[in-house]
């Protein structure tokens, strides 16, 4: 035993030894790859099983696992075919920053051969970086008396590549007056400067815009720019100057008081408070300073007294300008004093007439005036005048005077009130006149009619409108004032009797708003023309007749009215054959049914509402052909109720229906024979049902009853009146829908009634049938009794 266990020992010290011999040999081994950064995720780095030399088939089966260090895992190994490929985006101045070589490392340990491979990727720089500035614009202030050769230093760019990828110089716009300096520090940087190379002039030019741009040394290059902005700081070096040596004003003698007569200018190219002038007056007269004021800081001079030329036609002073640094300049002014004509002439009004009639022949004396004029020789000659567009003239009477008569006749409704200005304009230079007005009202005379804004007017009103109420409003003018303006309204119609127009509407004869008496029915008349008269109230009066058609639009206040299948008046169940063999899409009836309404009110829809066997047949939705869907079937009921709803398309929508009897049967023998061998369904819990429904049906057999024979006796006296030609067939006054018109009415109703008896189990059942057909048109058969339809008298429009 004790030799054994020494053995087993000396055994695992060997495993041992060998074990950390060769993690020893591993961990000299590595594998050196290289990536530029900016790698994007999934990119291949290297083949780990090839540089190894291992087999990328058992790569999973030797256990290979790939172990990384650092902060964050960048790399990974597809262990199906040995390649090393990336996990994220590489960026290597996030990773390294400013370090020369940038450097990921990882190990590949091979799990069944206790082998360390070390694998290094060198992240390798590209020029993925621009250099950048910190400032945008960089602002100098450099006044212009600095001594030429003075440096002013710049902001230093920023490039966070390596190498030759980062930044490696500077270059300035071009320009006259500055220069760019770079120096290289020991450690790599660079320190620019701002190098004045010519005088700056403030005046000449108040600040310079300089490009300053950095650049790298990549492929291609990247580079960056700022702007410099240098502003040029201002030195007293500009005395003021006057825009003008001499400054000659013409000023006349009534020019008012407070009057600008002169604003002196002057200019200094200095800024600041070198550029800051006063105004002075030196050299003048003391009627002068009484006359006349400067303000200091504007220059300009106003007229503070009153000049007269008489006295002094001439003044001239001297005029100084000074700015804060002390410089001045000076100029002469001289204000010239103009004679005027300041005599206006006078108009009076000896006597005037304030009214006249409008049909006032021309030359009708309104007003007698008299010019005069203080002022001699050609200022004292005086043209009278008025204005060239109104009807009048000015007749000079006598010497002096002027009488104002009209020129033509006058109208008032085009101008009532005429304010007539007479102007007095004297020869002087410049001329001067005088004005008055004279008021002129013209009365009004009955010499227009009423009339209407339009020629034809029409209204509408929905049907079924209530009695009295307002349907239209007419509203005439008449140009005329007072009594003769005011307009009473009637309606008149050529050719209709008063008792029937009279009925219908009526007109409020003040306000023109027409009223509806009655309710309008559409399905009666469609519309009504009748004429509305205004009369004035002048003497003798005059009047206008306008033509008004009102237009009755329809409302949806009838139900759809089933032609076919009719309601049977003889006890008699109307069924429909279908035969057995017939294939989906076999035309089995057709549902007809009209609208009296018109327009969209009568487009008709046709739904089944129910059915025995649901999907058995279908219903054309417009058509109201009754279709087979599918094949029938044995277990398929012999006898098939549908309940088809007819709907217009009014709103809201009216709809009625109808029950149509469907027997499955090739001949008509063979439906009677499986008519009869039906026997209904035993449901011993339909019992109490059944006793409702025989009581409800009772009541409402009751009630339709009431109904039937009031609507007959109803129908009885309509029918004596208002009877068509009882031979045929009209739809007058029923509008045509667009889906079921009135011929297909008739040639419906011609190839579907049709009545016939027979007699099984000593039971009479009456049954209507068409004749057996499988094809998708009905067959042609003689009539049966046309229904008559009857038409609504129009008793307004024909």
């Amino acid at each position: 035993m004790p030799i054994a266990k020494c053995l087993k020992d000396c055994k695992r010290g060997a495993v041992f030894c060998m074990l950390f011999a060769s993690i020893c040999r591993a961990i000299s081994r590595q594998i050196h790859y290289s990536i530029p950064e900016e790698t994007e995720k999934g990119s291949l780095v290297g083949n780990i099983a090839k540089d190894l030399g291992l087999d990328a088939k058992d790569l999973s089966d030797r256990g290979i696992h790939l172990v990384s260090q650092g902060r964050s895992e960048y790399f990974a190994l597809n262990y199906k075919n040995g390649y090393l490929y990336t996990t994220k985006r590489i960026d290597r101045e996030e990773i390294c920053g400013w370090q020369e070589t940038c450097i990921l490392n990882a190990e590949v340990i091979v799990g069944d051969s206790m082998k360390v491979y070390g694998v290094e990727v060198e992240i390798m720089d590209i020029n993925d970086h621009a250099p950048t500035f910190q400032l945008e614009t960089l602002i100098i202030n450099i006044s212009e008396n600095t001594a030429l050769g003075s440096r002013f230093p710049l902001y230093e760019a920023q490039d966070p590549d390596f190498g030759n990828n980062s930044l490696q110089g500077y270059k300035l716009s071009s320009n006259s007056y500055f220069s760019l300096s770079v120096q290289r520090a020991v450690e790599g940087r660079h320190y620019t400067e701002l190098v004045l190379e010519r005088p700056l002039d403030r005046e000449d030019q108040a600040d310079h815009n300089l490009v300053l741009m950095a650049h790298d040394g990549g492929d291609p290059v990247r580079s960056g720019t700022a702007k410099i902005h240098v502003v040029v700081l201002d030195a007293n070096d500009n005395a003021p100057i006057f825009s003008q040596r001499v400054y000659k004003v013409n000023i006349k003698e009534d020019t008012p008081v407070s009057t600008m007569v002169v604003a002196l200018t002057a200019s200094d190219r200095d800024q600041g408070t070198n550029k800051e002038i006063k105004y002075s007056l030196r050299k003048i007269s003391s009627i002068a300073s009484q006359i006349f004021h400067l303000d200091s800081n504007s220059g300009e001079i106003t007229l503070v007294g009153n000049v007269d030329f008489e006295e002094t036609p001439f003044h001239e002073m001297e005029v100084q300008v000074q700015d804060g640094g002390g410089l001045l300049d000076s100029a002469t002014l001289m204000i010239i004093i103009t004679d005027v004509n300041d005599n206006a002439p006078e108009l009076a009004i000896t006597s005037v007439i304030n009214s006249v009639p409008e049909d006032s022949p021309a030359g009708t004396s309104v007003a007698l005036l008299k010019v005069q004029d203080k002022d001699s020789a050609e200022n004292a000659e005086v043209t009278c005048s008025v204005p060239d567009n109104l009807p009048f003239l000015l007749t000079k009477s006598y010497d002096k005077y002027y009488s104002l008569v009209t020129s033509k006749t006058l109208d008032r409704e085009q101008v009532a009130i005429y304010n007539i200005t007479v102007t007095a304009m004297d020869h002087g230079t410049p001329p001067l006149s005088a004005s008055i007005t004279i008021p002129l009202r013209i009365l009004d005379t009955n010499d227009n009619p009423p009339f209407f804004p339009e020629t034809v007017y029409t209204s509408y009103i929905m049907e079924n409108n209530p009695r009295g109420a307002s349907i239209f409003s007419l509203k005439a003018d008449d140009p005329d004032w007072g009594e003769n303006s005011r307009i009473t309204y009637s309606i008149v119609e050529e050719g209709v009797k008063d008792s029937q127009l009279s009925s219908c509407l009526s007109v409020n004869s003040e306000t023109g708003v027409i009223y509806a008496l009655r309710s309008f029915d559409y399905e009666e008349f469609q519309q009504i023309g009748f004429l509305v008269k205004a009369q004035d109230g002048g003497s003798p009066s005059l009047s206008t007749k306008v033509s008004v058609t009102l237009f009755i639009l329809d409302q949806n206040d009838n139900a759809p009215q089933i032609l076919y299948p009719s309601v049977p008046t003889d006890g008699s169940t109307g069924v429909e054959l279908a035969p057995h063999s017939s294939e989906p899409g076999y035309l089995v009836t057709k549902v007809v049914a009209v609208d009296a309404d018109s327009g969209q009110n009568a487009w008709l829809s046709y739904q089944l509402l129910k059915a025995t066997e649901p999907g058995l047949f279908s219903i054309g939705l417009h058509t109201g052909e009754i279709r087979t869907a599918r094949f029938f079937l044995d277990k398929d009921a012999l006898r098939q109720s549908l309940v088809v709803l007819v709907k217009d398309n009014g709103q809201p929508p009216l709809s009625a229906s109808v029950t149509v009897t469907v027997v499955l049967a090739d001949s008509i023998p063979e439906s009677l024979s499986d008519i009869s061998s039906i026997s209904a369904p035993a449901d011993p819990q339909s019992d109490l049902t059944f006793y409702l429904v025989v009581a409800v049906a009772f009541v409402s057999c009751l009630f339709f009853t009431f109904l039937l024979v009031l609507l007959a006796l109803r129908l009885h006296r309509w029918r004596n009146s208002q009877l068509c030609d009882s031979g045929s067939v009209t739809f007058t006054g029923v509008p045509v829908s667009q889906f079921m018109g009135i011929d297909g009415v008739q040639a419906f109703l011609h190839s579907y009634c049709h009545d016939f008896s027979l007699t099984t189990d000593s039971r009479k059942r009456n049954f209507g049938f068409p004749k057996g057909n499988s094809s998708n048109t009905l067959p042609s058969q003689q009539p049966c009794v046309t229904p008559q339809i009857f038409c609504p008298v129009n008793s307004l429009v024909r």
